[in-house]
């Protein structure tokens, strides 16, 4: 069984369901897959009892909003699972759903456990909750939830296995190195200097979440006004799928600066790109991997952001920085992501080729923490390991 709300980790699902097949390719029956996600997880052959990925919020304002949704998908869940009985439960990403998915079906199993109902279905975790940036209680809460974390960094695994050791926990990598692999070439060392009269592309990569377009793209299209007024610069608009392709156009009727929309291709656009903006999130490290300088930006609502940062640990958002120690992507939240700082700091890339050609330096290094290709793979083989030790036991 495999649950993905977001379309990120649809992707990821997609890409784990493809090396679970493989890995278990000799084995006398073929596995079978089923779940709630998205288009990508449907391609690779996951039976859907709903897609998930429609429902994809964040911010505590907009999940209240859709509470009494999320109770009825997870009951609906509950009931497929204890029907459907998995031999393992794949949890990818979308951590408010899925741990409350994970603690409830190890209630109702324990409930339902008699002398002729022994099924006990392993849970696995994909991705980790950044407990080291926040809530750290939450790393010793997983133990309970999960017989097995895939983490997509190294320093994650050190961090459990410091404080959670009970918790089996394996470090897998991250999937962008075989998502772009060999794509990289398109850029060696950066694009070349556009030559006079050559505008230069700057990529606006709002976020792949309906609330996050609603919150970055007008600040990201006045951003764009101003640039346009101080560089010669040509603007796209890269979105990770159609779905969210209507309520952008909306949004760009009155935007007075030409903006170019493309559905997917990020690869190609990040390999032709001078400068970025970027929300806060994976795409900031694709930005890192195509060594593309990037401005990032996040805004939620208000009170989303005044608990977020009482909890918080650590001083940025944006992945690269974190993993930088250091803020190698100018980064600017909430009340400080305004047209004119965005503006500014992505000008100063296009004016100043030192630090462009420092920020790469830099990003080399970013990548360099993100393990190595194969990821995916890695994981397949993780769930396989700790299915064989179940039927062992």
């Amino acid at each position: 069984m495999t649950v993905a709300g977001e379309p990120s980790g649809d992707q990821l699902g997609a890409e784990l369901v493809g090396a679970l097949r493989q890995a278990l390719a000799g084995e006398p029956f073929a596995p079978r897959f089923f779940g709630a996600a998205g288009p990508r997880l449907a391609a690779a052959g996951v039976e859907l009892a709903f897609d998930l990925t429609r429902h994809a919020v964040t911010g505590l304002v907009e999940v209240f909003r859709v509470l009494a949704d999320f109770r009825r998908l997870m009951r609906q869940l509950l009931d497929l699972a204890c029907e459907r009985q998995p031999d393992v439960v794949v949890l990818v990403d979308f951590q408010g759903f899925n741990r409350r998915f994970a603690r409830a079906l190890r209630q109702r199993v324990n409930a339902q456990r008699r002398r002729f109902n022994n099924w006990r279905p392993r849970i696995v975790q994909y991705v980790s909750p950044q407990v080291w940036a926040s809530r750290p209680g939450r790393g010793y809460a997983l133990a309970d939830e999960v017989d097995l974390l895939l983490c997509l960094f190294p320093f994650e695994k050190d961090w459990y296995a410091r404080r959670v050791p009970r918790l089996r926990v394996e470090a897998v990598g991250h999937p962008i190195l075989d998502r772009h692999r060999g794509q990289e070439k398109l850029r060696p060392a950066g694009p070349p200097e556009p030559a006079p009269g050559v505008t230069s592309l700057v990529l606006l990569l709002p976020g792949s979440r309906a609330g996050e377009l609603r919150r970055h793209l007008p600040v990201m299209l006045e951003t764009a006004r101003l640039m346009d007024i101080r560089h010669r610069v040509r603007f796209r608009l890269v979105l990770l799928d159609a779905s969210l392709r209507g309520l952008v156009e909306e949004q760009l009727r009155t935007c007075s600066v030409p903006v170019e929309v493309r559905i997917g291709g990020l690869a190609e656009s990040l390999a032709e790109a001078a400068v970025a903006i970027a929300s806060t999130g994976t795409v900031t490290l694709e930005c890192a991997y195509f060594r593309v300088p990037t401005v990032a930006l996040y805004r939620t609502s208000p009170v989303t952001f005044w608990i977020g940062k009482r909890l918080a640990t650590v001083n940025s958002l944006a992945m690269p920085n974190l993993l930088a120690g250091t803020r190698v992507m100018p980064e600017f939240l909430q009340g400080a992501a305004t047209p004119g700082k965005l503006a500014e700091a992505a000008g100063n890339f296009l004016t100043h080729p030192f630090l462009r050609d420092a920020v790469r330096a830099k990003l080399d290094e970013v990548v360099a923490q993100l393990g190595q290709p194969g990821a995916s793979e890695r994981a397949a083989r993780a769930i396989v390991s700790l299915l064989s030790a179940g039927a062992r036991s």
